[in-house]
């Protein structure tokens, strides 16, 4: 057994994706796309996700470290399980035989995987008592390998010393003082559940203060470019609506009348 699908297997996840991969085969979503994913708006990326069939990506109701934070990056993925000593017994083999064991424990083998600009993303089915994935220590490592953060279905502990971290921000469904425990690794970059929405490894997690989206990797550039013409347009309708020239139900509809249209491309043109 492994403890994360093979190269192929992730491909094969994730076949609607076809640019640039991780050497385990996680789709790279480009750097400079998750710049631009910065400004856009839950809203934004809900309604190009909605138009494509993916109607259950968004999970909200988090308790956040840093609220009001923008987080960005790509998904590596996790599960826990409930504790099963058999196969608790099995999942140490297989980290033992892959090299994990001398890492710590089992949620040190996710983080240990991370990189910059990934977004740890774990299932542990809502449990917050004996569910605290991070304390301080470790959401410490997870802010300097990341730079970015973690949604944990799941707890945290320590949160007076996580909330003094910068540049990263912890989603999480609660705290307990209590360490992890009682439960088993399913497996890293595998699909997992986050509230109503799957997730895969390598999608785009947007977290706003509205909650948490995640964007297949394969439409993540959809996704940006539509909010950059959203935002152009918005500009160009409140200047318009401040110049007297249209009336807001003129402005304020889903397609411009062809005149309108007109004059926004011209303007967009002449803009520097």
């Amino acid at each position: 057994m492994h403890i994360q699908p093979t190269r192929d297997d992730l491909i094969a996840l994730t076949h609607s994706y076809d640019g640039a991969r991780f050497a385990d085969g996680r789709p790279q979503v480009s750097d400079d796309l998750l710049a631009r994913m910065q400004l856009v708006t839950t809203e934004e990326a809900w309604a190009v996700l909605r138009k494509h069939g993916f109607y259950r990506q968004f999970a909200g109701n988090w308790q956040e470290t840093h609220p009001g934070t923008i987080t960005v990056g790509r998904a590596v993925t996790a599960q826990f399980l409930p504790h099963r000593p058999d196969y608790h017994q099995a999942v140490q083999q297989a980290g033992l035989a892959e090299g994990r064991g001398a890492i710590g424990g089992q949620n040190s083998w996710i983080i240990e995987s991370l990189q910059h600009h990934d977004v740890m993303v774990v299932d542990i089915f809502g449990k917050v008592k004996d569910g605290t994935v991070v304390g301080d220590n470790l959401g410490t490592a997870v802010r300097s390998r990341t730079r970015a953060g973690a949604v944990i279905d799941g707890g945290i502990r320590d949160y007076q010393g996580l909330v003094q971290l910068t540049d990263v921000n912890f989603y999480v469904r609660g705290v307990d003082p209590s360490a992890i425990a009682d439960v088993t690794l399913a497996g890293i970059n595998i699909p997992i559940r986050i509230g109503e929405a799957t997730v895969l490894p390598g999608d785009v997690v947007l977290g706003t203060p509205t909650g948490v989206i995640f964007i297949p990797a394969h439409l993540a550039q959809e996704v940006v470019e539509v909010s950059e013409n959203v935002r152009v347009r918005d500009e160009f309708g409140k200047l318009r609506l401040a110049e007297g020239r249209y009336t807001s139900g003129e402005i304020d509809v889903p397609t411009w009348r062809d005149d309108i249209e007109a004059d926004f491309q011209a303007w967009q043109q002449a803009q520097p």
